[in-house]
């Protein structure tokens, strides 16, 4: 399970579970630790951990969320700044990603990922492909 070190529980509690739709998961909860499941299930996806160290400006990992098409895409980020996301501009990025880099509220980098236009990408998703958006609960933006 990925732990992102965060100096607010709640604020990143609150961002992540809209985020990914997970839901805290109270056997696991703390001031200082978070564990974000699955809904209907107790299985950890995401944890969250209290760290008085700044966010890395460039790091090694960080979380993908995928998207099947380059409409979800735009969707899926203009639904994450919305909940306090920013969109992080990069110098370091390819001429045309396949990917937009973001920062939570606490300014930990992640990546909206448009798979359609990705390497590994193609015109249909293949079946056994796991999702980590849950396209029933992402709302058409306003």
């Amino acid at each position: 399970m990925p732990v992102l070190g965060v100096t607010d529980i709640g604020r990143a509690a609150a961002f992540w579970t809209a985020a990914l739709h997970l839901d805290v998961s109270p056997p696991w909860h703390s001031e200082t630790w978070r564990t974000l499941s699955h809904r209907g299930g107790m299985v950890p996806a995401l944890g969250l951990m209290r760290s008085a160290s700044l966010p890395e400006p460039r790091p090694r990992l960080h979380l993908d969320l995928f998207t099947d098409t380059a409409e979800e895409q735009r969707r899926e980020v203009r639904r994450l700044v919305g909940l306090g996301a920013r969109v992080v501009d990069g110098d370091l990025y390819p001429p045309e990603p396949d990917f937009v880099v973001l920062a939570d509220p606490e300014d930990n980098l992640f990546c909206v990922v448009d798979l359609s236009d990705a390497p590994s990408g193609g015109d249909e998703r293949p079946a056994d492909r796991p999702r980590l958006l849950d396209e029933s609960r992402t709302p058409d933006p306003p």
